[in-house]
């Protein structure tokens, strides 16, 4: 599959909420908080396409002063999943945070996600915490960890 992954442009939020609405049942980004992830955010969010068509998104946000970034929020459209653009979305946000000079990368993931917990491990992340009652819908989410780069010994 030909894809091409870029910046996120303000253009692009009606389709955005669209994969949103699509992937998610709760906890969702609304047209106003993409408009600000893409704008003033110390972050970056990415989008995939093909032939015009959003495909995913991966979001990452960075802490000033820090090198933690945080991966907010990941998505892929119904009929891209199993081509491995998870996969691309994730590394692509992992080579921001090495650009970013971020030494790790944490995210949180609801435990009745086995396909996003096993996308994530497969990758290198590892668990290092439960946090009950995380979501809106009362459901807890795994804390998960990768270190981008070795601190210097």
């Amino acid at each position: 599959m030909a894809l091409f992954s870029r910046v996120a442009l303000p253009g692009d939020v009606p389709a955005l909420v669209a994969l949103e609405h699509q992937c998610f049942s709760s906890d969702r980004l609304s047209s106003r908080s993409f408009h600000w992830m893409i704008g003033r955010a110390h972050g970056q969010l990415l989008v995939a396409e093909q032939d015009g068509q959003l495909l995913g998104y991966a979001l990452v946000l960075f802490r000033r002063r820090s090198r933690l970034a945080r991966l907010y929020s990941i998505a892929v459209a119904d009929h891209a999943r199993g081509l491995g653009l998870g996969k691309q979305l994730l590394s692509h946000v992992e080579a921001c945070g090495v650009t970013h000079g971020c030494a790790h990368l944490r995210l949180e993931v609801r435990t009745d996600n086995p396909g996003a917990l096993a996308l994530y491990e497969r990758n290198g992340y590892r668990r290092f915490a439960v946090v009950n009652d995380y979501y809106a819908d009362h459901t807890s989410a795994l804390r998960l960890e990768k270190t981008l780069v070795r601190p210097p010994a």
